[in-house]
């Protein structure tokens, strides 16, 4: 076991081995029930709930934030060091426990606390807590991955991108979480939003109003940002019943951000660049269930069996600034940095897997938007990341950085590597499409790519200030389709979440989307189905939903 700084740990061996030696049946059960979040501590102890990530086949990443005093505030630098009681159990009651220990926490790191707990039994269901002088958090439960050679047949994840606080309430979490039959949830960035308050919100209302009111800027701006949010009921009951596998785009540091910048940052009087980057991503680290390598990075790659892996990749930190319509296939210019692209492309076409998914925060597929009229090409740039000079490009996505999409297509090919799947995010809103490029032509895809939908952030219909499903966006629709005969369809109004499904034969996403993203109790609705059969990247529709499992985890 890896322990984060400042935490010890106790395990009873004779519990370890008692846990091993159960049953798969009573896995099934475990992985079956839904999780209860309780609140057995004072909900000023525990304000900010708990949470888990990266699962592993023996161990799991543990999280929560803890206030021990009322001047302990997120962003304070204030209030005591204190040391946490957690606890790993084979069940909700905690009869059963197979970890425990304790770990410190402090002002330094915002009072949040981390634990990466090893020892645990591949592809099974644990319960955890934390406790502060004997009162307890609120319990989470989380699942382990199998062994990196288990033969599992099935995993289920629901995939989720964009959450701007002041657009709407997150009812697409709160869909997540009551399911009962999801392994993990892959979050694709943009988990928070640095704008001020009104900021970023083309139809002009703000649902609810962010803290600090204005950008983020400095550490603790950042830290109470990220406490805000996890202050909501349905992101804490997420997080809480499953284990999360997450990157972050650009929103996490600041809009359209690149290597040496960003669009929403301005030197002159918004201090320097490398600093407010800094401030963010130790913000992200203390507040988020991840795993960062020594040198920060956050790309990295998980594996569930011998069914498949999943590289979740940082499409911000290394990238070349974004293209000013000239120089798309100049060479020298990345969208993900030589070193993670060489380590996408070897761990691709290296993989033992199965299916080869792919964590990828900005769309791959290309969009050509030439033939669009001037009513559309407007908001559509300001999705897609289009300069705002007319140029008919999209450049803050793979689009504006040809060599780097060519060198891994043409890579997967002369590999004969198949099976790859890019999950997406980034533009608000819903896509089916076959990855291709100006060589490989429109019949012969290199890998196929869904994109999901915001889970609050505006889309097409709240910048044309129209109906969600109008004629407009009809149209608009099919006007992309037919442009780019590869996307075989796509939703521009809808916001929620995907449900992805990964068997030995086929990988389906499901969009569900929200009846109204302002209404914390939005129903939501399936909308479409999309697959990809194992052999093939060619997609193909799906009549109707996929119906819900409730039995062993990975089978």
């Amino acid at each position: 076991m890896t322990v984060i700084p400042g935490a010890d740990r106790t395990v009873d061996r004779r519990t370890v081995l008692r846990v091993a030696g159960l049953s798969a049946g009573a896995g099934v059960v475990a992985a079956a029930t839904r999780p209860a979040v309780a609140s057995a501590a004072p909900a000023s102890v525990f304000q900010h709930g708990v949470a888990s990530g990266d699962p592993l086949p023996g161990g799991i990443l543990l999280w929560t934030r803890v206030t021990p005093t009322p001047d302990s505030l997120p962003g304070s630098g204030a209030g005591p060091s204190v040391t946490l009681d957690w606890q790993v159990a084979a069940d909700p009651s905690f009869a059963t426990l197979v970890a425990s220990g304790r770990v410190s926490t402090g002002p330094e790191r915002d009072h949040t606390a981390k634990v990466d707990v090893g020892g645990l039994t591949p592809a099974t269901t644990y319960w955890y807590r934390f406790g502060l002088h004997g009162a307890w958090s609120g319990t989470g439960r989380t699942m382990t991955a199998p062994a990196s050679d288990a033969a599992i047949s099935r995993l289920r994840m629901g995939v989720v991108s964009c959450a701007n606080w002041e657009g709407g309430y997150f009812a697409a979490y709160r869909h997540l979480a009551e399911r009962g039959d999801l392994n993990l949830v892959v979050h694709l960035g943009d988990y928070i939003y640095e704008y001020g308050t009104g900021e970023f919100d083309a139809g002009g209302t703000v649902v609810r109003r962010t803290e600090p009111t204005h950008e983020t800027l400095t550490l603790a701006d950042y830290r109470i940002r990220h406490a805000l949010y996890k202050t909501d009921p349905d992101l804490q009951a997420l997080h809480a019943s499953i284990p999360w596998i997450i990157t972050w785009d650009d929103h996490e540091v600041a809009n359209d951000m690149w290597s040496g910048g960003a669009e929403n940052h301005t030197p002159g009087t918004e201090g320097d660049f490398k600093a407010r980057v800094a401030a963010s991503h130790q913000a992200y680290a203390e507040w988020m269930p991840v795993r960062l390598a020594a040198d920060g990075h956050i790309y990295r790659r998980l594996r569930y069996g011998n069914l498949l892996e999943l590289s979740m990749l940082d499409l911000r930190t290394y990238r070349s600034k974004q293209s000013n319509g000239t120089d798309v296939d100049d060479p020298k210019r990345t969208i993900a940095g030589t070193d993670q692209l060489q380590w996408l492309i070897g761990g691709l076409n290296n993989s033992t897997a199965r299916w080869k998914i792919v964590g990828n925060p900005v769309m791959i597929a290309r969009v050509d938007l030439a033939t669009l009229p001037a009513w559309l090409l407007g908001p559509i740039a300001k999705l897609l990341g289009i300069p705002e000079n007319g140029i008919v490009l999209n450049a803050d996505q793979w689009d504006g950085y040809n060599a780097d999409r060519e060198r891994l297509v043409d890579s997967l090919r002369a590999h004969h590597t198949g099976n790859v799947v890019f999950l997406t995010g980034d533009i608000h809103t819903s896509w089916a499409s076959e990855l291709t490029t100006k060589d490989t032509g429109a019949n012969n895809p290199a890998a196929a790519e869904f994109v999901v939908p915001s889970v609050t952030s505006d889309n097409l219909n709240d910048f044309l200030h129209t109906s969600a499903g109008g004629p407009l966006s009809l149209l608009a629709a099919d006007l992309i389709r037919g442009t780019n005969p590869h996307v075989k369809w796509t939703e521009l109004d809808g916001h929620g979440y995907g449900v992805f499904e990964v068997t030995t034969d086929r990988c389906r996403m499901d969009w569900y989307h929200l009846a109204d993203r302002t209404r914390r109790d939005s129903a939501t609705r399936w909308v479409a189905g999309w697959s990809v059969g194992a052999g093939s990247s060619k997609i193909r529709k799906e009549s109707a939903p996929t119906a819900r499992r409730r039995t062993s985890p990975y089978a």
